[in-house]
């Protein structure tokens, strides 16, 4: 019996140790009481576990807590079975060497675990770092078109702006190009138009006579300037968070002269696929661009419209033009269910990004989502339109909610229940780490069909985020992936620790779409994995040498594979095998 005992006690011990070395660090230990600091009395004779060590101690976790004297070896395994062989195999006379033996030769057990675990860990995460390498250096970004001409685009003067392409609460956007381009020469010429003189308008109803139609594969963003001055240096300050996702060089210009005077300016967002990217910034006289007298009135300088309120001078965003908004896309086009998954993971994947920058959007809705579809008409997203973004080095995307009057962000139908029911206070701060993945699960449910169920259309009722239950969520249509509706789900979970992150989330997709026999493994081990992976890199790899364009499916594997991270990686396929297992 004492034998038993003994083998039960090292087993337990041997668990807790594994369990204590495979688990993340954290302020809490066995059943989640907070670690007190110093040494905790440990089993001494006489004790058993779970039983108080001295009047006033607390309670002991049963089985999940290493007893307090062994928990400062947890960076040393020798150092702790040392421990071990001097307590229980060394102990004097009158111990009980036979059972310190089994406790001893029962630790050894679990130490083999231990090892063998850590080795798998550290080979999977090796081959993790190397693939990740790979790709990283493999991903194609988009290219600027006006790389070649790198101190050129800083003025409207330099554009041609064609029709207007749409309008939002706070700018204007148009179609443009520069006429200076080799291949617009002739065009520019044919209809009249030369460079130097402009911004150059093409009038309303005379496209059509134009013997030759222009290409316009920009964009240029006009903001309205109501309330920040004519200064480059006030329109800098209030329009800063525009800036966010601008490339170097577009800050080349004036802007980056004013970036460099005043202090810190805006965050730098590194470039990804799936989020826009600012070729050029800079500010210029307000034009009477076409429709504007009878679009945005109100937002013109007085020299334009006798009633107007705006400023005479205002900030100009240059980006590439897509073809659609997402809103539109999704008007006009019903997806296959697992062509609105490989969206959704777009969406993920940005959202991803910007996380892993420090960045919060917290505008997600379909009009701020760009489309461009490829060859095949497969659908690429860009998320767009950083105006509301949270984009502080100082807070990161911890933000202090002090007050009411501090900003918590745009779209307020599809704003993150924790950000919705926040309320300010001294110590008060908004955690928006996860809050754009929630409003991806709310976008999820208009890419697979149905209404967004946090919108209000006539009369239909509405889900509100301060205040649904995740019982009140509509079915998606049995047709969409039960891993997909899962998801979904869980991104719109209340409660921000039930709910994964973007990168888990879009891993999670991605091993749903591409690794469906991998994941029907009983006994899903790591080196498995490993296999699984370097089989979809040499995939890949080929797929993206021998095709002149990639499809999105592609593009979507090797962003996979530049982002890969083991820990994110094996979270998401323990999430997704445990909701197999629940079907």
């Amino acid at each position: 019996m004492a034998v038993r005992q003994a083998l039960g006690r090292g087993l337990q011990l041997g668990r807790a140790l594994l369990l204590r070395f495979t688990a993340k660090p954290g302020p809490t230990y066995g059943w989640g009481r907070p670690e007190r600091p110093g040494p905790a009395a440990g089993w001494g004779r006489g004790e058993r576990p779970g039983q108080a060590a001295g009047p006033g101690a607390e309670p002991r976790s049963l089985g999940l807590g290493l007893p307090g004297r062994y928990r400062f070896f947890r960076q040393s395994v020798a150092g702790l079975a040392a421990r071990l062989q001097r307590q229980f195999v060394g102990r004097p006379r009158g111990g009980a060497g036979p059972c310190g033996r089994a406790v001893f030769l029962a630790f050894g057990l679990g130490l083999g675990l231990i090892e063998e675990k850590q080795a798998e860990g550290r080979r999977a995460a090796s081959a993790c770092e190397e693939i990740q390498a790979v790709f990283t250096q493999k991903n194609k970004l988009l290219p600027d078109p006006l790389d070649a001409r790198r101190w050129q685009g800083f003025r409207l003067e330099e554009y041609l702006i064609g029709k207007s392409i749409g309008k939002g609460c706070s700018a204007a956007v148009y179609e443009a190009t520069m006429p200076v381009l080799p291949q617009n020469q002739q065009v520019a010429g044919s209809i009249g138009l030369l460079p130097g003189r402009g911004p150059e308008i093409i009038p309303r109803g005379e496209e059509e006579q134009a013997p030759l139609a222009p290409a316009f594969p920009l964009a240029i963003k006009m903001m309205w300037n109501i309330s920040a001055g004519s200064s480059s240096e006030a329109i800098f300050s209030t329009m800063s968070q525009e800036l966010v996702p601008a490339s170097r060089v577009a800050l080349a210009g004036e802007y980056g002269a004013v970036a460099h005077r005043s202090k810190g300016g805006p965050k730098q967002l590194a470039a990804h696929p799936n989020v826009i990217r600012v070729f050029r910034a800079f500010t210029s006289s307000v034009p009477l661009l076409p429709g504007a007298l009878l679009d945005y009135p109100d937002v013109l300088p007085p020299r334009l419209h006798p009633e107007g309120l705006g400023h005479g001078r205002t900030l100009f965003l240059v980006m590439k033009n897509y073809s659609c908004t997402l809103r539109q896309y999704l008007r006009g086009n019903s997806p296959s269910p697992r062509l609105a998954t490989v969206m959704t993971l777009q969406l993920l994947e940005g959202v991803a990004h910007l996380v892993q920058q420090g960045v919060a959007h917290r505008d997600l809705k379909s009009d701020n989502v760009l489309v461009e579809p490829d060859a095949d008409g497969c659908p690429w997203l860009v998320i767009t339109d950083f105006g509301c973004c949270l984009a502080d080095e100082r807070v990161g995307l911890q933000l202090p909610f002090t007050s009411w009057y501090v900003d918590r962000g745009g779209n307020g139908c599809l704003m993150a229940p924790e950000v919705s029911t926040a309320c300010p206070g001294p110590r008060a701060v908004i955690d928006y780490s996860k809050a754009d993945a929630w409003a991806v699960g709310a976008l999820a449910y208009e890419i697979f069909g149905l209404p967004n169920p946090f919108y209000g259309q006539g009369s239909r009722a509405h889900l509100e985020s301060r205040s649904y239950q995740e019982a009140q969520l509509p079915a998606l249509p049995e047709s969409v992936p039960p891993e997909a509706r899962q998801l979904v789900r869980s991104l719109l979970q209340r409660d921000t620790s039930k709910r994964p992150s973007a990168r888990v989330a879009a891993n999670l997709l991605h091993l749903s779409l591409w690794g469906e026999r991998t994941l029907a493994l009983k006994d899903l081990k790591p080196d498995k994995m490993i296999g699984w992976l370097l089989q979809q890199s040499a995939a890949t790899l080929l797929a993206n040498r021998l095709a002149e364009k990639n499809c999105v499916e592609t593009k979507m594997k090797m962003l996979f594979l530049a982002n890969l991270e083991y820990e994110a990686l094996s979270q998401a396929a323990l999430l997704l095998c445990s909701w197999r297992a629940a079907l």
